[in-house]
């Protein structure tokens, strides 16, 4: 079990920068693929970048990619999303989630467990 707290979001004008932490429990994050995703006021959940067990491979969303980073540090059992150049279109709930086999995966429905999400508005 692990249990994924996310922080960082708030509300910022476009081309601002925000960066996203998720924190995890237990003693195994090296062992997770990491994600985040975001979804949006009636639209469903969507992948903004995934990152595999050892950082060494990432994948992002081609309307993210140039602007949004991915990385990890196991020492600290942290996931970082930051954010460059935001759009009004970026506005969503922000989650992160952590799947337990160690290739990376584009589908939220294969990842195990998710944190509660943190907001991010973003204002023309």
């Amino acid at each position: 079990q692990v249990q994924l707290v996310e922080s960082g979001g708030g509300l910022v004008q476009a081309g601002d920068s925000l960066r996203l932490s998720c924190a995890a429990s237990g003693r195994t994050f090296s062992m997770y693929a990491m994600g985040w995703f975001r979804q949006a006021p009636g639209k469903g959940r969507e992948v903004v970048a995934a990152i595999s067990r050892s950082g060494s491979s990432t994948y992002y969303a081609d309307s993210v990619k140039g602007r949004f980073t991915i990385s990890r540090d196991n020492a600290k059992n942290t996931v970082y999303l930051q954010m460059n150049s935001l759009k009004p279109e970026d506005t969503a709930v922000y989650y992160c989630a952590a799947r337990t086999r160690p290739v990376v995966s584009l589908s939220p429905d294969e990842y195990d467990y998710w944190g509660q999400g943190t907001q991010v508005t973003v204002s023309s």
